[in-house]
């Protein structure tokens, strides 16, 4: 059962410059959840159909994302709008044309001096890992993958892909766990409770879009690493559904909708932190609760993406009818197909992505510069650069939903209260594993 362990925090006598109350020894508890292999899941009625109508909505978006000619451009932009979600409910805010600026001068080889982009392009570097070979099983090493590339290229290097040692905690002192408002497992459970969730998130007895559901809760609970956890745990959310075959072809940017509501989703997330018997009507109520709220984030993500997905294919529809009649095999109506997938670009990437020559792509470059589709960013013969601001704009508005009315997002501090409890439903879904164990 998911219980409080007591431990003791030595005084650090020799902390010089430090609080008294910083220095101070003490006992605190470290949460410990149970395993998820052998827990049973009721899933209320009515949380089985939110469930239900997730999964239908992130079917559809994979399905029917035709709209552009090249889709894997929509899904590279949704990609990068899943990234800045993510960090931006980690506290790192970046704009969309900063981003997209630091995305090319990487890709030329030249220095990123902005760290906020340069850890907002970590996190796209993680994600598309992340959803790379979605159908492959789960694993720890799966999982200390993608946060090794989360923080590889940043001043936390160190940390990258090193499983904790220590004990972490949330909120409170900076130098002790005494005051804080979570503190996760003891270091030496945090291996076992990993490949109990990496077995978890390779079962089928759940929907996909609630074992998802379960196992960010779970990994954000266990809280395996030093840093980067929030990150690396919604990149688990794809590499789940990735597995049950939903969004294997575009990402739903779930990160977006969760970050509007960044109060709910962090006690969400501590309400599932239930101490006792995981089949208590507490514990069972605040489960269902995380788990429907995360199903209309997804609902919610899907429709953004849509909507998103409408509004470029709008704006590929004015660009051609801007760059008038050219042939069906032109290197400038094939630049303007991939042109969501790069709103800022140089001649080189361009060549690259297109697989033409120079020449061809200097002259197509030309001729959407003169349909006012692209506009210079960087003057020069060489490495200049170029972007779509009609898109960049279009990429931000979607950005701008991040912004919540609850306020500032930036702490990750769980707020320790149990939701509004609903009504169960008596047509209630009940999964349990093949064999329980005793």
């Amino acid at each position: 059962m998911g219980r409080l362990e007591r431990r003791y925090w030595a005084a650090d006598i020799a902390g010089l410059g430090i609080p008294r109350r910083d220095r101070a020894g003490g006992r605190y508890a470290a949460y410990v959840p149970d395993p998820l292999v052998a827990r049973p899941f009721a899933l209320d009625g009515d949380v089985a159909a939110d469930v239900a109508d997730a999964t239908s909505a992130i079917t559809r978006l994979d399905l029917a994302a035709t709209a552009l000619t090249n889709t894997e451009s929509l899904a590279r932009l949704l990609l990068r709008a899943e990234s800045v979600a993510s960090s931006h409910i980690e506290g790192l805010r970046v704009s969309a044309q900063r981003l997209l600026r630091a995305d090319v001068a990487r890709a030329e080889g030249a220095a990123v001096n902005d760290e906020t982009a340069s850890e907002v392009l970590a996190n796209v570097d993680a994600m598309a890992y992340a959803v790379h070979g979605a159908a492959a099983p789960v694993t720890v090493d799966r999982i200390v993958e993608v946060h090794r590339r989360l923080l590889m290229h940043t001043d936390k290097a160190r940390y990258a892909g090193v499983i904790r040692t220590e004990q972490n905690w949330i909120g409170g002192s900076a130098f002790n766990p005494l005051q804080a408002a979570f503190v996760p497992p003891p270091p030496e459970a945090v291996p076992d409770l990993l490949e109990d969730l990496a077995t978890f998130c390779n079962g089928d007895q759940l929907p996909a879009v609630a074992q998802a559901a379960i196992a960010h809760a779970q990994f954000e609970t266990i809280h395996p690493f030093a840093d980067g956890n929030g990150r690396t745990g919604r990149a688990l959310i794809y590499i789940v559904l990735g597995r049950r075959g939903l969004a294997t072809r575009v990402t739903p940017p779930v990160s977006l909708a969760l970050a509007t509501r960044a109060r709910d989703y962090v006690r969400g997330l501590d309400a599932t932190r239930y101490v006792g018997s995981p089949s208590t009507r507490a514990a069972t109520e605040a489960m269902n609760h995380w788990i429907a709220f995360f199903a209309a984030a997804c609902v919610r993500a899907v429709a953004d993406a849509e909507s998103f997905e409408r509004q470029v294919q709008q704006l590929q529809t004015d660009w051609q009818t801007r760059l008038g009649e050219v042939r069906a095999d032109s290197s400038a109506l094939a630049l303007l197909r991939h042109l969501p997938g790069m709103p800022v670009l140089t001649v080189s990437e361009a060549t690259r992505v297109l697989g033409r020559t120079f020449s061809a792509v200097n002259r197509a470059i030309e001729m959407l510069l003169k349909a006012q589709i692209l506009t210079p960013v960087k003057a020069g013969r060489r490495n200049r650069v170029f972007e779509a601001r009609e898109l960049i704009d279009a990429f931000t508005a979607l950005e701008r939903q991040i912004a919540s009315p609850e306020g500032d997002t930036r702490t990750s501090t769980p707020v320790r209260s149990v939701p509004d409890r609903p009504q169960r439903r008596q047509d209630a879904a009940v999964f349990e594993p093949p064999t329980r164990r005793r």
